[in-house]
């Protein structure tokens, strides 16, 4: 039985304002291709959505039978998109911190192959704000005169975080488990925070750059 909403219950809000769906738009992934095609219409991106309250998930068709009452989208405009790759990227790496600090004590009470799994689990997340780093284009925060361009500061982190890779799969292989617990406390964490702080430096550099854009438009 199919518990999508009639389209009398739905509510559907983008970006603040009620949206009135087609006939037959019913099922959640009808309505986020719709809202999609709203705001690229409107030369923007959908950026968020959410079913109820809660950050709505990639579904397959299959999953798609279950009762929601309220579909709220949030869409950006192109030149936001840097400042939302650098949030997203921050948060990648927020997460990714918590994740080692969790292993730092973790593989300590499992045995080698285990605790070899986790870090191999956990090379995946680390590389995680890399990619979407990759993503932002080279003008977004442009370098202060003798200094590296973002361009470089990337290859640098790849480098950096290649030799951290290595550095803790070798740990890894020890006898002892607290080689790996040791490695990941003091050549993961540092480099995550130090990958942190400079995400956080851009995003504050091409945040100040867009209120004084909007200074000068007002």
């Amino acid at each position: 039985m199919q518990n999508t909403p009639t389209p009398e219950a739905l509510q559907v809000i983008l970006d603040g304002q009620p949206v009135t769906l087609p006939s037959g738009r019913k099922s959640l992934n009808a309505i986020r291709s719709y809202l999609e095609t709203l705001a690229l219409e409107r030369q923007r991106i959908l950026c968020s959505l959410n079913v109820d309250g809660e950050p709505a998930k990639s579904s397959r068709p299959e999953q798609e039978n279950f009762a929601f009452s309220r579909v709220e989208a949030e869409t950006l405009d192109l030149t936001e998109m840097p400042l939302q790759m650098l949030g997203k990227a921050m948060q990648q790496t927020a997460e990714a911190r918590s994740l080692v600090t969790t292993a730092v004590s973790l593989v300590l009470i499992n045995d080698g192959p285990i605790s070899r799994e986790l870090w191999w689990e956990m090379v995946r997340r680390l590389k995680e704000p890399l990619l979407t780093l990759s993503l932002l284009p080279e003008t977004a925060c442009p370098p202060a005169q003798g200094s590296a361009s973002m361009m470089q500061l990337r290859k640098w982190q790849l480098q950096q975080l290649a030799v951290v890779i290595k550095d803790v799969d070798e740990a890894c292989w020890q006898p002892d488990v607290a080689a790996l617990s040791n490695a990941l406390e003091n050549r993961v964490m540092p480099w995550l925070d130090g990958l942190h702080g400079l995400i956080a430096m851009w995003h504050q550099t091409v945040l100040a750059g867009a209120r004084l854009r909007c200074g000068q438009d007002s």
